[in-house]
């Protein structure tokens, strides 16, 4: 491409050109006479054509483009430097119009994917909220249709209705800890809190609270006191859904182990099992929201699916994440990061 400047001599030669072919043609014209036509209609061409281009067109075409610049914010010195720019600016705009566009669309893709979320997400939510409440209605209104007379089928349908009921509440609690976590409702306490005296509480609760279950649960005592950087509720959220998890998916007379392995920084949780293990395939999935392995199976055991995603959330605000070793068949271990408390810190809360 060619500047202002030598398009204008290039245009003004050629009408002189012309000027000059059409003046030897027409008779009584002198040579001297073409020659100064000539001049002057090269002169007073390439000052118009000059000014044209200058002011009109190139001087506009880099205001559009020095526009589009600063939206973008691109790189001056980069821009100082690249001559082609000055002389090819509609080439330039050309890229600038292909790259905005790209970037409009990896937006439009973006926002598909939000959408296609979002569907997925209310579908989801809608088939679990079904689930406990059909059950609770059928049960309900088998009793309200005669079996409420017996009472033997009276007491064990209202106990299947009532499970069904506190499912559903525990879904519900779950859809609300997770959306206040990720709208930032919920903002993390952060204390110096003594990491095994909570998972021992945990441990001990569990146990309470699945007597019939022939699964063991254990924790092993640290060497030493771990004291860490964390929101006690919360990391006690953590390890329940960690725990529960592990026995839902352990094999009968099954045991599961949390453990814990510290260095000069941080702490390591293990919780592990010797259970069906995840395929590779599903590891990177499992902490989305209602996403299962084994839809039906995972039905069976209960759970609302939400247990991982709330895990996930809850360490993101602890700046750490779950880390899965999995082998299919033998068992998993999830396990999560903590910073350790300093110990001056930890000195100065005691006292006061």
């Amino acid at each position: 491409m060619y500047s202002a400047r030598v398009l204008a001599l290039l245009l003004a030669g050629s009408i002189s050109l012309v000027t000059s072919l059409f003046l030897s043609l027409v008779s009584g014209v002198e040579t001297q006479g073409v020659v100064v036509a000539a001049v002057i209609s090269f002169s007073v061409s390439y000052i118009l054509i000059f000014i044209v281009l200058e002011f009109l067109v190139f001087g506009e075409i880099n205001k559009i483009y020095n526009m589009m610049e600063k939206l973008q914010k691109f790189d001056w010195r980069g821009f100082s430097k690249d001559k082609s720019i000055r002389l090819n600016p509609l080439k330039k705009i050309t890229e600038e119009i292909h790259t905005f566009a790209a970037l409009k669309q990896d937006e439009i893709d973006e926002l598909k994917k939000l959408e296609t979320f979002r569907k997925e997400f209310v579908a989801d939510v809608s088939h679990e909220l079904k689930t406990p409440i059909f059950a609770a209605q059928g049960f309900v209104h088998t009793l309200l249709d005669g079996a409420i007379n017996d009472k033997n089928v009276r007491k064990k349908f209202l106990k299947k209705a009532a499970k069904s009921l506190d499912g559903l509440d525990a879904l519900v609690q779950d859809l609300l800890t997770l959306s206040q976590i990720e709208s930032g409702d919920i903002k993390m306490k952060f204390e110096n809190i003594d990491l095994y005296t909570l998972c021992l509480e945990v441990v001990d609760q569990f146990e309470q609270r699945d007597k019939g279950k022939k699964i063991k649960v254990t924790i092993e005592k640290p060497a030493k006191l771990i004291i860490v950087r964390a929101d006690w509720l919360r990391i006690t959220q953590v390890m329940t859904n960690l725990i529960s998890n592990a026995v839902k998916y352990s094999h009968e007379d099954g045991e599961v182990t949390v453990s814990f392995e510290a260095d000069k920084k941080f702490v390591t949780t293990l919780v592990s099992d010797k259970g069906e293990g995840i395929p590779p395939g599903h590891i990177n999935r499992i902490f989305e929201r209602f996403y299962r392995v084994d839809k039906s199976r995972s039905r069976e055991r209960g759970g609302t699916g939400l247990g991982l995603a709330i895990v996930k959330h809850i360490l993101e605000g602890h700046k750490s994440k779950a880390e899965v070793e999995s082998v299919l068949g033998k068992g998993s271990t999830f396990s999560f990061k903590l910073p350790l408390a300093k110990l001056e810190s930890t000195q100065a809360e005691s006292k006061s």
